[in-house]
């Protein structure tokens, strides 16, 4: 037979209890007693205690703590990023136009030069012979001409005399006119001769920026010998490719002029490889007409300044070119997660209990942000922390950094302290 403890021992403290159930033994003379039953008994007096405890560390520390926003309306901006190459203004091929031994290379690779500077001296030993002998058979055709000359005017005299007929004076006429082609046609050879001795020394034909310069002195060139390239970079062109879908939301699905549709288009920006953006705004200036059948995309010309000289033709980066919405809301990427394309996102409610609501977004996308055209109103509060990973529909968290969703805590910390109180009333 168990011992019966009174009731009123339930509201007697702890320490007590053990006191109350000694002597009761004794009084009862139970010298052998199942030690089980006293467990479960004294197990039973002070489970409600405990059971209270675990309650109120769920109400007061389970939540976990997570990160919200309050969704709000702002104008924002979305950058769409197209991968781009570039190039200088004018990307110039030098090549020799004679043929012969380099003899000197004047310039480094990556040196700043200006135009009409010597960048290459070619061997001119046999071009200056060459001019030399240009310049021999100029005088024998002038010696010539003035021999033709001095023939035609004696027979005019003779002819005036009628010493000599006409014909043997219009011989003598020819002869003079033949040497004079002569003499023109060497002061041409002279005149080539001459512009061949001034290719040996290559000319800078813009100024720019010398790239690789594969060849060193004694090597032998000649017209097809690509020596270097000169990239003139005061301003960088920028190509990238727009898909047909992105062209025809330019041209309002083809009811605009490309070219009316390119005007109107924002400054874009310049991200570089190394993920830094470039500090000078650039322009659009060109989209072709013309889409590529293989890739279904449009070429895109866009144009930077380069001020300081900081691009260079090879370089490579993305093309930013921004979207502008008014009165719009925007929520972070991974404050979203995404089933069967469908984009979802987790909402704060009432005590602090989160559900999960579709939205829609706008199609640009700039890595970080979307701006949401459904699904969400202004003064929602949105979890931005543990999505997709932690955070489940229907959880209890304890939202920070959202005032709207703050009172919710406090109602439910007065409502644990309230039961104590009602407890010792009792």
């Amino acid at each position: 037979m168990y011992p019966i403890i009174p009731p009123h021992i339930i509201s007697v403290d702890v320490r007590k209890k053990n006191e109350i159930i000694h002597n009761l033994l004794n009084n009862m003379k139970l010298k052998q007693i199942n030690v089980l039953a006293i467990m479960l008994a004294t197990g039973g007096l002070i489970l409600p205690s405990c059971k209270g405890n675990s309650n109120q560390q769920a109400q007061g520390g389970q939540a976990p703590e997570l990160a919200v926003m309050t969704v709000s309306e702002n104008d924002a901006a979305l950058e769409t990023a197209y991968p781009t190459s570039l190039e200088g203004e004018n990307d110039v091929e030098i090549r020799p136009q004679v043929s012969g031994f380099l003899t000197k290379v004047l310039v480094e690779d990556g040196q700043h030069v200006s135009k009409g500077q010597v960048l290459f001296t070619i061997d001119q030993v046999q071009l200056q012979a060459a001019v030399d002998q240009a310049q021999a058979a100029v005088a024998v055709a002038q010696a010539n001409v003035n021999t033709a000359a001095t023939s035609a005017n004696n027979n005019k005299i003779l002819l005036d005399k009628n010493i000599i007929s006409a014909s043997a004076y219009q011989t003598s006429v020819d002869a003079l006119n033949a040497a004079k082609a002569q003499l023109q046609q060497a002061k041409a050879g002279l005149t080539s001769a001459k512009k061949n001795l001034s290719y040996s020394s290559v000319t800078a034909p813009v100024s720019g920026i010398v790239g690789d310069i594969p060849y060193k002195e004694g090597t032998l060139v000649s017209p097809s010998t690509l020596l270097t390239i000169l990239s003139s970079n005061n301003q960088m062109r920028a190509y990238f490719s727009m898909n047909e879908k992105a062209v025809l939301d330019l041209t309002d699905g083809g009811k605009r002029l490309i070219k009316d549709a390119v005007n109107d288009l924002p400054e874009v920006s310049l991200r570089l490889a190394t993920g830094n953006v470039y500090p000078y705004k650039g322009k659009i200036v060109s989209i072709s007409g013309v889409l590529d059948q293989s890739t279904g995309s449009a070429r895109v010309k866009a144009v930077f300044p380069n001020p300081d000289g900081m691009l260079h033709s090879g370089n490579t980066g993305e093309v930013l070119i921004p979207s502008i919405y008014t009165n719009s809301m925007s929520i972070p990427q991974n404050a979203t997660y995404e089933v069967q394309d469908i984009k979802f996102c987790f909402v704060v409610g009432d005590s602090a209990k989160v559900h999960s609501t579709a939205i829609t977004v706008a199609p640009e996308n700039d890595g970080k942000n979307y701006i949401v055209t459904s699904g969400l109103k202004p003064g929602d509060v949105v979890v931005t922390e543990g999505v997709g990973i932690s955070v489940r529909d229907g959880m209890v968290i304890t939202p920070k950094n959202a005032a709207t969703a703050a009172p919710a805590q406090p109602q439910a910390s007065e409502a644990s302290q309230e039961a104590p109180a009602k407890e010792e009333q009792k």
